[in-house]
């Protein structure tokens, strides 16, 4: 651009103005400094800044007479004395003249826009370094403001004379930018390696101290759940066993009232009676005094009355401490009758919901867990496998109208018996068919060599009752 207005200047410096005398011999440069000098305002350096002043042209010696016009770095072609048509005319003049301003606002808009530029690069620099610093402390940062001062101080250098060259402001500033986007890729290779560094941060801290919290108050929550559960079953034990120390007292109570009001009961024989539960619910029963031995085999036989509506319920439950289902007969909603030894199952093809008097036998051994179920003195059922090889612990608790789920408690109303029982007798071996069907028809009297039916063996509890039973007139009625 400078180039080009040197141009310009160069060939209005060489032309006489219109109306002149003969034409004087070519001028210098000097002399064309000198008619550039007018088109300038006052405030410029003037052709100074594009030829250098007079005096280093001066240095340049004499010149011989007839010497070629001395040049600057400009490359300046003087034009002939004589112009054809007459030499320019006030237009081309003011034409020059505007192209001449139009240049110098154009070099003044570039000079102000390379400041803008630079002042920016000034605060991005700035920026930069204040974020860098917080990340590297170990590598001094680039000095921006050196950079800064250096491109600010750097010379212009000269361009008369020789081809237009890049200005040094721009190499400057592209260097400078080149500098920042290096600066910003190293700090975002290493923003990772800082982020998975062994340094742990601030709320990294925090947040393993509450991670440690709440596992700590989760193990004292989980021990403050496990102590509450092992005191509510204390409690449940506690008042199971008071609930039934009370019904004891209360029935015996009852017992020796009646027995002032109406004397003792005559039960002749001391088997002749019958043990009424009138509601299902999980607080009547009978309970037998006598637990059983270790055994091997068994027959259990009794007499039955049911009155529910759906279910036969639970006629006996035989219960020991490891094991709540030892020996059950029960007939649960609409499953059928089933008989649980050691918690092994075998249903049994029996039908007892007619609301008449039945006579039920259930025999079993170890060997190969054969049993056998009867009704009424017949055979209906007979099997294998149920609980093979073993052996009924002794020690327990039989409770007549109720399913144990603890030992001797933890009854369920849904699984209780309705009706009446009577003549409950255990044996320790398998009866044979014919001493069976002599029970059921009452041409046998055979005891019990295990457990027998007696007045004094038997307690009720929770509203059931004794009354006398004749097994074979009741089962004529029925």
């Amino acid at each position: 651009m400078l180039a080009f207005l040197g141009a310009i200047i160069c060939i209005i410096a060489s032309v006489h103005p219109a109306g002149s005398g003969p034409a004087a011999p070519a001028a210098d440069n000097d002399s064309a400094a000198a008619a550039a000098a007018a088109l300038l305002p006052a405030g410029d350096k003037g052709l100074g800044a594009l030829h250098g002043p007079a005096e280093a042209l001066a240095s340049a010696g004499p010149r011989l007479p007839g010497a070629p016009p001395l040049l600057s770095r400009f490359v300046c072609t003087p034009l002939s004395a004589e112009c054809p048509d007459g030499g320019p005319g006030p237009e081309e003049l003011l034409a020059l003249r505007s192209a001449a301003a139009q240049l110098r606002r154009t070099a003044l808009e570039q000079k102000e826009r390379i400041r803008m530029d630079q002042e920016t690069i000034r605060e991005l620099t700035g920026k930069l370094s204040r974020c860098e610093g917080g990340l590297r402390s170990d590598t001094a940062p680039p000095q921006p403001a050196a950079a800064a001062a250096g491109l600010r101080a750097a010379p212009r250098p000269a361009t008369m004379g020789h081809p237009p060259a890049e200005p040094p402001a721009v190499r400057q500033l592209e260097e400078a930018v080149r500098a920042l986007q290096e600066r910003i890729d190293r700090i975002e290779q290493e923003l990772p390696a800082r982020a998975n560094g062994s340094v742990p941060t601030a709320p990294a801290l925090a947040r393993d101290a509450l991670h440690t919290k709440m596992e700590q108050l989760e193990e004292q929550l989980l021990s403050k759940i496990l102590t509450l559960q092992k005191e509510r079953q204390a409690a449940n034990t506690d008042r199971s066993q008071q609930q039934h120390n009370i019904e004891k007292e209360l029935n015996a109570l009852q017992n020796r009232v009646k027995e002032l009001e109406h004397g003792p009961p005559s039960y002749s024989p001391p088997d002749a009676f019958k043990v009424t539960i009138p509601v299902q619910n999980n607080y009547m029963y009978a309970r037998m005094k006598k637990s059983l031995p270790e055994l091997y085999a068994f027959t259990i036989c009794m007499w039955l009355k049911s009155k529910a509506q759906a279910g036969l319920g639970t006629p006996f439950s035989y219960s020991v401490p490891s094991q709540a289902n030892e020996i059950v007969l029960l007939e649960w909603g609409t499953n059928p009758l089933e008989l649980l030894i050691n918690d092994k199952v075998a249903q049994l093809p029996l039908s007892l919901k007619d609301k008449a008097w039945h006579h039920v036998c259930v025999a079993w051994t170890t060997r190969d867990g054969k049993w056998s179920a009867y009704q009424d003195g017949e055979q209906r059922g007979a099997g294998e496998n149920l609980a093979s090889w073993h052996s009924i612990k002794p020690q327990g608790i039989i409770i007549l109208g109720q399913e144990q789920d603890t030992l001797g408690g933890r009854f369920d109303a849904t699984q209780a018996f309705v009706g009446e029982l009577a003549q409950f007798s255990v044996w320790d071996h398998m009866l044979a068919p014919a001493e069976i069907l002599g029970l059921a028809n009452c041409t046998s009297h055979l005891q019990g060599n295990v457990i027998q039916w007696d007045d004094q063996a038997v307690e009720v509890f929770g509203g059931a009752s004794k009354a006398g039973f004749a097994a074979c007139e009741e089962g004529r009625k029925a």
